[in-house]
């Protein structure tokens, strides 16, 4: 994440929290869109965690999010979440059996830097997802405006295309498995399962 973004999640880290209460009919068909296609061994990472609804539900243990406040909060969900940027991840080789990268793609500095970290600290084999909100989906195209508008997150945002965000897997070595829409009106939240080639 730009320096940028991480001043706006610091600065409202609960108002972005509640976001999940307020819209708890979309989020749940958010993670049940990850449980349906997810398989792989643990240990697991979240980049970009946030205040770590994703990975408590989903029961991803680790984390990592360049928001302090965020991650205090993901911690107080039982997130074993640091404070670090996807493109300089504080892990080994091969650590992890799956990384998650949800809805944080179009927030950071360097996506292709971000994936090619994941590629790195991934397992042979171990599995990458991907949650977002491809720009030209009727969904994206509404944040677009939003965006326009000044809206404090979507504005610093920067939404991609499915084939976009296709050749950048390529690109960082994955090979896409599974795509998956989450089922919410306007269309939508897509989630990716790619494998480490």
């Amino acid at each position: 994440m730009s320096c940028m973004s991480e001043e706006v999640f610091n600065k409202y880290a609960e108002e972005y929290d509640r976001w999940y209460e307020e819209h708890r009919e979309e989020f749940e068909k958010e993670v049940s869109c990850f449980r349906k296609i997810v398989d792989a061994p643990k240990p697991w990472l979240e980049i970009g965690v946030g205040t770590g609804r994703f990975a408590y539900e989903l029961g991803i243990e680790y984390g990592v999010d360049p928001a302090e406040k965020m991650v205090r909060i993901a911690r107080r969900r039982g997130i074993l979440a640091l404070v670090g940027r996807g493109e300089e991840l504080p892990f080994p080789d091969g650590f992890f059996g799956a990384v998650f990268i949800i809805v944080t793609i179009c927030f950071v500095e360097d996506p292709q830097l971000v994936l090619r970290e994941a590629h790195r600290v991934l397992k042979d084999n171990g599995k990458l997802y991907l949650g977002l909100i491809p720009r030209d989906y009727p969904l994206g195209q509404l944040y677009l405006e939003k965006a326009k508008k000044g809206h404090k997150f979507y504005s610093i945002a920067k939404f991609y295309t499915i084939s976009e965000i296709r050749s950048m897997l390529r690109e960082a070595g994955f090979e896409i498995l599974k795509i998956a829409e989450a089922g919410i009106e306007p269309k939508d939240f897509v989630c990716i399962e790619a494998k480490k080639k």
